[in-house]
């Protein structure tokens, strides 16, 4: 059943795909906004086709998983309506937490980077995934199992939030007015994923802005995004965009003086270092903080 209920998701959403893509590359090519590269597009493609792939390996583990944990489920929600409206609050919810540990946790970082070492921002970088991200995405959703959601259904509603969480990716759509109150916008998406300080781990959630204002991690659109890493890659070759930041994790684990060294190098906020040499998103932004208080 769900594999025919996302289906008719990837049926519907894909022909929307399609022409808003065109679009966009139209918009850019006549606008000479120079948004689309062949390379980036190429390399986008890929790395969704390996998530996918790797996805649709893991699914009966992790709807086994989710099956398991229901059966311990405390809640019982009678009304269809109601069972799911909290069903996608609570997906959306859940989905910030598991994006704000890939932000802050080195370990998942390595992971999720792939998502964002793109210097191009179009329709196309929502599709660049992180590969690996499907080996333990599921977890984050075991709590909901207990609460009354059966796997399935919180698959299928992940599935079709996604759908929202690709369209966010351009830089053609402006501000929203009222809508920029409640869900994520193409704008507070375009502040995710720029390497400007202020920018840095901000606007994490993926349907709704308020878990980000909730938790203190939103932040506005008020300077021109920068996109890509803080570091940009020496190489973009399909390989180092999946693997580059687990490289570097290695080196730094294996320089590490301690264990606690170590385990920080893996556990810990990306740009933590022992030694100081580098500096973690938090330690930047109080830096640009205290420098911009200092010039007033």
């Amino acid at each position: 059943m769900i594999e025919f209920k996302e289906s008719l998701i990837v049926m519907w959403s894909f022909p929307i795909y399609i022409v808003v893509i065109l679009a966009e590359i139209l918009y850019s090519h006549f606008h000479h906004l120079k948004l689309y590269s062949v390379k980036g597009t190429f390399h986008n493609i890929l790395l969704s086709s390996l998530n996918a792939l790797l996805d649709i390996l893991m699914r009966g583990v992790c709807l086994w998983v989710l099956n398991y944990f229901y059966q311990f489920h405390f809640i019982e929600i009678k009304s269809s309506f109601w069972y799911w409206f909290w069903l996608v609050i609570g997906q959306d919810f859940m989905f910030y937490w598991l994006h704000y540990v890939d932000h802050n946790c080195r370990l998942f970082w390595a992971i999720h980077a792939t998502h964002h070492n793109s210097e191009e921002f179009n329709l196309t970088v929502g599709f660049r995934s992180s590969v690996f991200q499907p080996l333990y995405r599921f977890i984050y959703y075991i709590p909901l199992t207990l609460l009354g959601f059966k796997g399935i259904d919180i698959m299928l509603v992940y599935s079709a939030t996604q759908i929202f969480g690709i369209l966010v990716h351009t830089q053609t759509v402006r501000k929203l007015g009222w809508l920029e109150y409640i869900f994520v916008t193409p704008s507070h998406h375009r502040v995710h994923h720029g390497k400007n300080i202020p920018y840095l781990d901000r606007n994490m959630g993926m349907l709704l802005i308020i878990w980000d204002k909730l938790f203190g991690t939103f932040e506005q659109e008020h300077e021109k995004v920068e996109y890509g890493l803080t570091k940009p890659l020496e190489k973009d070759d399909p390989f180092t965009l999946i693997f580059h930041e687990w490289i570097e994790m290695i080196k730094d684990v294996r320089r590490a003086p301690t264990l606690k060294d170590k385990l920080m190098y893996i556990f810990g906020p990306p740009g933590w270092s022992h030694d100081g040499s580098r500096k973690t998103s938090k330690q930047l932004r109080l830096e640009y903080l205290q420098k911009e208080n200092k010039s007033q």
